[in-house]
């Protein structure tokens, strides 16, 4: 039996009431408790600690040498949020944007150049095989940089790998670069699904080559409902490194901007890829139906064959079951209009014969017309 296919989970996302005044953030009651890791890193230099609160933020990017990276994962603490708006001014619109995790992909320039936000997306396949969609929110200054993600999934193991080890421009490039390897890792990550949705649909061709049930349909229609919740994501994923690159925002430096251009490409790419999918998933779908079309046409032709067969026969005995008999059994005499074989001697097995003759007859035509192939 087919095992399910990858299925695209929903969330329940809690919106604000309508009239509700912007800039009005509230946690989920289901928000995980935050953890936060502080990353310190130079040319020369890296460092990791885990913190319990981003209170004295001020203290700890004090230092001009250094670059500096709050990988926050968990949105249950709103003290942190309060810290930004008080020591940050981060705007309360901006705090709304990362609390209410539907947001699609954006940038978003404030204040002259003192700090960028911006959000992403970052697609992945459960243990169970479900596809989630999970908001990553970006805040970036001249010298730090700071993460938010919903859950403790982790799909920032590349860039940590490459900060510590140091090689490239992960160290050097600046806050900005380090934005845009964490997005270049999500977009990235676009394509492992899209190959392994790929995978999935030449596997259900051949299936419906070799042996198709109805489990081809709904298999095919879940991928195609998670190529759609892709392409929902990869547009604006465009538009935004479109938005980063046509920025003339200082906080934004052309080594990244050079980079940028190479994730934009691969969203182009994404989008492609992703039509094309669909297309392939949209003609397993009709060929399907076209074999179970095809299937259904040759059992009514069968059955036509062999109501073709019978129809003369059961004309024929339904006429010798009439019982109109020739001779008046009572008084003997001769009734003209009747059947005069009713009585006649082996005219059973005369019928019998009759009947054998007229189906072999019918079956020979139907084989010559190719009925049978």
């Amino acid at each position: 039996m087919a095992k399910n296919k990858t299925r695209s989970r929903h969330k329940h996302y809690k919106v604000p009431e309508p009239g509700t005044s912007p800039g009005l953030y509230a946690i989920d009651e289901n928000a995980l408790k935050p953890k936060i890791t502080f990353h310190t890193y130079n040319e020369k230099t890296y460092k990791k600690e885990e913190l319990q609160n981003i209170n004295d933020i001020d203290k700890l990017t004090e230092n001009k040498d250094f670059y500096y990276w709050f990988d926050i994962k968990g949105l249950g603490d709103p003290s942190i949020f309060e810290t930004l708006y008080s020591k940050l001014n981060v705007s309360r619109l901006v705090l709304e944007d990362i609390t209410s995790s539907y947001q699609r992909p954006k940038l978003d320039e404030y204040d002259n150049d003192k700090y960028v936000f911006a959000v992403s997306r970052h697609l992945f396949l459960s243990d169970e095989g479900d596809l989630c969609n999970e908001q990553i929110s970006f805040i970036l200054t001249n010298k730090y940089l700071i993460t938010f993600q919903e859950d403790y999934q982790d799909c920032f193991n590349p860039v940590r790998k490459r900060l510590e080890v140091g090689k490239g421009n992960i160290r050097i490039g600046g806050s900005s670069y380090l934005m845009y390897a964490i997005m270049d890792v999500i977009v990235d990550n676009y394509f492992t699904l899209l190959n392994h949705w790929g995978e999935e649909l030449d596997a259900i061709e051949d299936r419906l080559f070799d042996n198709p049930d109805k489990r081809i349909m709904y298999d095919t229609q879940a991928i195609k409902r998670s190529l759609i919740t892709i392409r929902k994501v990869a547009w604006p994923e465009r538009d935004k490194l479109n938005d980063i690159l046509r920025s003339d925002s200082d906080l934004i430096n052309d080594v990244t901007k050079t980079y940028i251009k190479d994730a934009y490409d691969h969203c182009i790419q994404i989008i492609d890829f992703i039509e094309s999918l669909k297309e392939i998933a949209s003609a397993n779908i009709d060929m399907n139906l076209s074999i179970i079309s095809n299937r259904m046409n040759e059992i009514m032709k069968v059955l036509t064959i062999i109501s073709s067969i019978f129809i003369p026969l059961t004309f024929i005995a339904g006429i010798y079951g009439m019982n109109f008999s020739r001779e008046d059994p009572v008084t003997g005499k001769i009734l003209k209009d009747n059947m005069p074989e009713l009585y006649a001697e082996h005219g059973y097995l005369y019928t019998w014969l009759v009947m054998l003759v007229i189906a072999v007859i019918q079956i020979i035509y139907f084989w010559r017309r190719g009925w049978f192939k």
